[in-house]
């Protein structure tokens, strides 16, 4: 066998991934492996040995629920024939592997760096001088937004050109703020700041890129964490998601001017949000999920006040939402709006709502589970016509199933047990890989560790790594105008891009 299969948070030998020759990695990744409409990559990245890089892909299976790895060692100036040019779904895997490594592809669609890092492989270009696509045309105009930006949205290039107000063709580029995050993960040797940076990966994503950190972590110490942990875990998650798709819906009203669905909806999101304050004493959840244990446990006291909270939530946003949904004003600017068919979603790889949207059953709580998930059979609501109205419901439907989830988790809380011992140093020479279904769709982490037990890798997928192509692709034709609908709708991450 030319992989092996690992299931979701399973610790490995790193030397038990298959190396295989070149043209067997593409062809087993591109051809074989994903010929599989249930299969998908997860992640596909380069780690710099001494003269040549290693390639590692991983393709998630979400029929078997396992994730199927292998490996390739590949020359700097060696060229490669590009796996992008065979299915796009690896077009910003390999450009990031470009940028970092000087990977040679001589087939790229589009060849480019994706975030212009300070220890990226060629220091002859910048993001200043970044080459984004244009047309000659003297009845064509490029209209620009950005990378200062209104609101306090982190810094991003949207560049349009538009024939009068269609928009024919949008190019988004970020990295602006790059952080470094990955390799702040190998810098900072102390737990608690790895905890720490994996809560400001996306700071709308705190409990979900957490859970993926923590997953991870305690799967390379052979930590197994009581029930009551994993129900806390989730019961955030869920939590998380209901407080972020309220806030999304206000916004989307606010983007088509229906000031008392944004006013409701933005008020609705208060107590949600106000919750993890009392819970935990942040409104985003930082501090809540740690390794091996918990600094602020579930009570009675927290659980019938959010009982209270659902019970007055759920009230006024189906009343607003009966509103929203039959508003013909509303429907007129959702209703065929940023269009994502079926097929371009499956092509472009998208996951999460970006994938369920239009029709495609990928969600980790379904395919891969964890936790709490693993108790039952979680079912992906799934919207066929892929565009803004599709969004907007979605998130509505996700709302009322997370309430059903919360109301379901505080009715059978488990007994708390006892406090796990402390965290022994991680799996010497290992491989690990953890998959969170975020409100906004499937993060990745994965990691290896030395003989020593350390971290000399640490690998981040956020899923608007994969859906920033589809919000680009699913404004064209549209005007220019209806934009801000169409990217509120996939609100997508900006710093989870940029990390």
């Amino acid at each position: 066998m030319n992989y092996i299969s690992v299931k979701n948070n399973q610790t490995i030998s790193f030397n038990e991934i298959p190396e295989l020759e070149y043209p067997l990695f593409l062809e087993q990744n591109v051809f074989t492996l994903l010929k599989n409409e249930t299969a998908h990559c997860v992640s596909y990245y380069g780690i710099k040995l001494e003269n040549c890089i290693k390639l590692i892909c991983c393709i998630a299976d979400d029929s078997e629920n396992d994730i199927k790895i292998s490996s390739c060692i590949v020359h700097v100036n060696e060229p490669l024939n590009s796996f992008a040019h065979h299915n796009l779904v690896f077009e910003k895997f390999e450009r990031e592997i470009f940028e970092n490594f000087g990977v040679n592809y001589t087939n790229h669609p589009w060849l480019k760096p994706v975030r212009f890092p300070a220890d990226r492989f060629s220091k002859n270009t910048s993001i200043k001088d970044y080459p984004f696509f244009t047309i000659e045309s003297e009845e064509l105009h490029e209209v620009g937004v950005g990378p200062i930006h209104a609101g306090i949205i982190e810094p991003g290039h949207f560049r349009f050109i538009c024939n009068g107000e269609q928009i024919l063709h949008l190019e988004t580029q970020f990295g602006y703020q790059h952080r470094g995050i990955e390799q702040l993960f190998l810098s900072k040797k102390k737990l608690l700041q790895r905890s720490t940076l994996a809560e400001n990966i996306s700071g709308d994503s705190v409990v979900a890129h957490s859970l993926a950190f923590v997953n991870l972590w305690e799967s390379l110490c052979n930590v197994h964490p009581d029930q009551s942990l994993k129900f806390e875990r989730i019961l955030a998650l869920e939590l998380e998601r209901m407080a972020i798709h309220t806030g999304d819906l206000s916004a989307m009203c606010t983007d088509i001017g229906y000031q008392l669905g944004s006013a409701v909806l933005g008020r609705l999101r208060t107590p949600l949000i106000n919750f993890f304050q009392k819970w935990c004493g942040n409104r985003l959840a930082k501090g809540l999920i740690r390794v091996g244990k918990t600094n602020f446990p579930f009570t009675q006291e927290l659980e019938v006040e959010l009982a209270k909270i659902l019970d007055d939530y759920e009230k006024d946003f189906e009343e607003i939402s009966d509103e929203l949904f039959s508003l013909p004003s509303a429907l007129v600017r959702f209703e065929k709006t940023g269009v994502v068919s079926t097929e371009l979603a499956t092509k472009l790889g998208n996951t999460g709502m970006a994938a369920r949207m239009s029709n495609i059953k990928r969600d980790i709580r379904y395919s891969h589970p964890h936790d709490w998930y693993c108790e039952f059979v979680h079912e992906p609501i799934l919207k066929q016509n892929g565009d803004v109205y599709a969004r907007a419901r979605l998130r509505k439907k996700e709302i009322n199933q997370s309430i059903a989830y919360i109301r379901q988790l505080i009715k059978t809380f488990p007994v708390r047990e006892f406090e796990l011992p402390p965290i022994s140093t991680p799996s010497v020479n290992s491989f690990t890989i953890s998959l969170v279904e975020g409100w906004r769709g499937e993060i990745c982490h994965s990691a290896i560790t030395n003989s020593n037990g350390e971290l000399v890798h640490y690998k981040i997928k956020d899923p608007s790594f994969h859906n920033w192509l589809s919000l680009s692709i699913a404004v064209r034709n549209n005007e220019i105008s209806d934009f801000p609908i169409c990217n509120k709708s996939f609100s997508l991450s900006y710093c989870g891009h940029d990390l």
